[in-house]
């Protein structure tokens, strides 16, 4: 029974950490490493680097940095974009000295888990970060930021002191994420040609297929030219063919 419920803590901690990773690096490695330095948890051996004073010190340096640059629309989606190359491998990283004193195989096998489930927190934060960006009122940006930093430090609590329902909890994430990322990007996807348009890269209505009245006006026409001998057969055949093929 106690090796079960280690198993569980370990796995409850090792996705913990990456998930956090993906909202707020920083503030991840903050709330873990002035936990493990103050005695309030124990952490695995790999990762009590964490622990470090200059760690902790660099870690609330830039935890400071972002919490000011999160919660300015459009530096918030540039900030996200910047740690999408630091985010992943460091939620990677973090998930693979979680595990402990392993196999090398099992420790990258931790590792590849680890950061798809930063690549997808991520991405899910940026996204939805982006979308709540077009909103002219900033209040909406603030309560996401800082909804965000809460979420952290109690999802990492939850990690360590309740991992059965952080590991329910994360399921039913995991499963929202599935739903809620292709709404996401087309959003995105409409904001970006939206954005094309006011820049004139892209044409502000498509093009509208003739109605069939007036196709079968056209038709017509060309009946009456080629009866009238302006049109060849081949001519005759020729455009109507081109007038079906664009209609």
């Amino acid at each position: 029974m106690d090796e079960y419920q280690q198993l569980v803590s370990l796995i409850s901690l090792t996705m913990g950490v990456a998930w956090a990773s993906g909202l707020n690096l920083y503030a991840a490695i903050l709330v873990l490493g002035l936990g493990g330095a103050s005695g309030g948890v124990v952490l695995p051996e790999n990762l009590q680097v964490v622990q470090d004073p200059a760690v902790i010190m660099a870690a609330g340096l830039m935890y400071g940095v972002e919490f000011f640059a999160d919660k300015i629309p459009g530096v918030d989606t540039g900030w996200d974009a910047l740690h999408t190359f630091v985010r992943i491998p460091a939620g990677a990283l973090l998930a693979a000295n979680t595990v402990g004193d392993v196999s090398p195989a099992l420790q990258l096998a931790a590792g590849i888990v680890g950061g798809s489930v930063t690549s997808v927190t991520h991405a899910a934060k940026a996204s939805s970060r982006m979308l709540i960006n077009t909103s002219p009122e900033p209040v909406s940006n603030w309560a996401a930021s800082v909804g965000e930093d809460v979420a952290v430090l109690g999802g990492l609590w939850l990690a360590l002191n309740h991992p059965v329902i952080f590991l329910l909890l994360f399921v039913v994430f995991i499963l929202l994420l599935i739903w809620l990322l292709p709404k996401l990007w087309r959003g995105i996807a409409r904001i970006f040609r939206k954005l094309g348009q006011w820049l004139g890269l892209s044409d502000t209505l498509p093009a509208q297929a003739p109605t069939p009245t007036a196709l079968a006006d056209e038709l017509q026409k060309l009946e009456s030219m080629h009866r009238a001998g302006s049109l060849s057969d081949e001519e005759f055949s020729a455009a109507k063919r081109q007038l079906l093929s664009d209609g």
